[in-house]
């Protein structure tokens, strides 16, 4: 089985992305099922019903989150009516939504979607590590195949994360700060590990924010409202090959492919 984990969608542009380059990667690569974190995907902030409806249209299996998916309050109203609409599990109990999945490909193969939130330098929600164990034997219940959304800052709790499931999930995947890193690799018990899949949408930017914005902002130290840039827009992200007989992963590779970068190119592939 090969699963396409699809970095951040910023914006617009970021859902354009996706739009078009997603299905020639699935044609391309043999892609079963496709995993991508949405939580920046409206505005740049946050999504809507409507942004969600068209991501799972274009092909997306499960949606994953992090900190931002509250920052549009009509999320409350709507997130319960998608079982592949996930927010962090652990966020403490009474929070709407659900924080993992067991989805389907077409040929009805199951897989397990797990989503969590670091606490380093984010908010002191229940502990990411304890919740990954109780998520994790529910969902083993029912596949061998589960992958990890672990939308963190610190690089050193994503790592620790790997190691500390590994052998026991197929792939963790960090996600949130929107700079695709190099460290993938096949951990020793099986587990596929990266510590941020990267950003799909503006690259010409500040992590997906115009970047005179930001460098104004850290110039001055004043507020400023971060709009999404629009230039030099890739999908990024990771592909995974899965041993379905033990739910190991067995390669793992990064994806980043540009969408509209002319008279130039960027480090990808695919």
């Amino acid at each position: 089985m090969n699963i396409l984990f699809i970095g951040d969608i910023v914006g617009k542009p970021g859902r354009r992305a996706v739009r078009e380059l997603l299905p020639r990667i699935i044609a391309g690569n043999g892609v079963d099922f496709v995993v991508a974190n949405c939580e920046n995907a409206a505005g740049g902030f946050g999504v809507t019903r409507e942004v969600v409806e068209e991501l799972f249209d274009g092909k997306i299996d499960v949606l994953t989150s992090g900190n931002h998916i509250w920052d549009k309050k009509e999320v409350y109203e709507f997130i319960d009516a998608f079982d592949n609409l996930l927010r962090p599990a652990n966020y403490p109990e009474g929070a709407p939504g659900i924080g993992s999945a067991i989805a389907k490909t077409a040929d009805g193969r199951t897989v397990g979607v797990l989503n969590l939130e670091g606490r380093v330098f984010m908010r002191p929600i229940e502990c990411p590590f304890r919740a990954a164990r109780r998520e994790i034997e529910l969902l083993r219940e029912k596949t061998r195949i589960i992958v990890v959304d672990f939308h963190g800052e610190a690089t050193s709790e994503k790592l620790a994360m790997g190691w500390f499931l590994d052998g026991d999930v197929t792939a963790v995947i960090g996600t949130h700060t929107h700079v695709q890193t190099a460290d993938e690799r096949i951990l020793p018990g099986g587990t596929a590990y990266i510590s941020d899949a990267g950003m799909t949408g503006p690259h010409d930017s500040v992590i997906g924010v115009r970047k005179e914005i930001v460098i104004g902002k850290f110039l001055t130290g004043l507020p400023a409202r971060f709009d999404p840039a629009k230039e030099g827009v890739s999908l990024q992200g990771v592909l995974i090959s899965v041993d379905e007989k033990s739910g190991k992963g067995t390669a793992i590779r990064r994806v980043s492919v540009p969408l509209d970068l002319p008279g130039r190119t960027r480090g990808g592939n695919l």
